[in-house]
């Protein structure tokens, strides 16, 4: 309720904000249980909660968070067409889909954004093809955790740095058997950021808002000081050559560890069931 409550003492400020939010995450309030929920009504429903909580009558970029393999994608996307075209929705957006997802949802609705973790630890949107087809259908890339979830800014020098409760401690990359191994890349960029007179988040970022126009990366920070960091990456020109130094370096480091636990892997770059293929519940939904 929060966003009701700013914009409801800040008059006028809602038409000056991009708003995004999201669905399909789920926490079972009485177990804990996460899961992922695509059911149409349950699309509507959590759309027409943000309204009511964030107290405005459009979501500027509505997001679907994680897709549910099991239904297609077809069906989640004609259901958030249904919110765009009612006024409720101006853009649509999607969240760890595979190349395949995306250009399937884009037959049903065009999808404006793709919300993938890229970084130069994670480069599963170039290696996999999603980079590939957002250039061919014109949706933008919005690249979550692009510093590695801080590990490329070279604060963080030892899994002893989290502090409990950390996410990071519980994902395998961060883990006290690779740590050490993936600094090493981390340390190859400084040296390229040193050179540049600049932060190696601001040279990260820089490296890849130069990658392609499509390439919106959106770093989190809780600190004034890597704010300032991150925003200078504004002033930081990448030159073909140190492209291509910075590509080699991530060419020959050996990423150790993968990005999320093994509980959660299932839920990234997922590829949903065929529509000619699927016979559950919410096939109507395309009649």
């Amino acid at each position: 309720m929060a966003g009701k409550r700013w914009f409801k003492r800040n008059e006028g400020a809602r038409e000056k904000i991009f708003l995004a939010t999201k669905f399909a995450n789920y926490v079972d309030p009485e177990t804990g249980k996460r899961s992922v929920r695509n059911e149409p009504d349950y699309i509507r429903q959590q759309c027409d909660r943000s309204l009511q909580r964030l107290g405005t009558d459009y979501i500027d970029l509505y997001y679907m968070h994680r897709a549910d393999k099991n239904q297609p994608i077809e069906i989640t996307v004609k259901v958030m067409k249904e919110l765009q075209d009612a006024g409720k929705v101006k853009y649509l957006g999607l969240s760890e889909v595979s190349a395949d997802t995306i250009r399937r949802a884009c037959k049903v609705a065009h999808i404006d954004a793709v919300q993938m973790e890229y970084s130069p630890f994670s480069m599963e949107v170039e290696q996999e093809g999603v980079l590939d087809a957002c250039r061919e259908l014109g949706v933008a890339i919005v690249a979550y955790s692009p510093l590695g979830r801080g590990f490329l800014t070279g604060s963080i020098r030892s899994p002893k740095d989290f502090e409990e409760g950390d996410f990071r401690a519980m994902s395998p990359r961060f883990s006290e058997e690779n740590f050490h191994k993936n600094l090493e890349l981390v340390d190859t960029l400084k040296k390229i950021a040193d050179r540049k007179d600049c932060a190696v988040g601001a040279l990260v970022l820089a490296w890849l808002m130069n990658s392609d126009p499509l390439v919106f990366p959106i770093p989190g920070t809780t600190r004034p000081k890597n704010f300032d960091e991150n925003m200078g990456s504004l002033k930081v020109k990448i030159s073909k050559e140190e492209d291509q130094e910075i590509r080699k370096a991530i060419e020959n480091a050996e990423v150790a560890g993968s990005r999320y636990p093994e509980a959660m892997a299932g839920a990234l770059m997922v590829d949903t069931v065929p529509l000619d293929q699927y016979n559950g519940p919410h096939k109507n939904v395309m009649n």
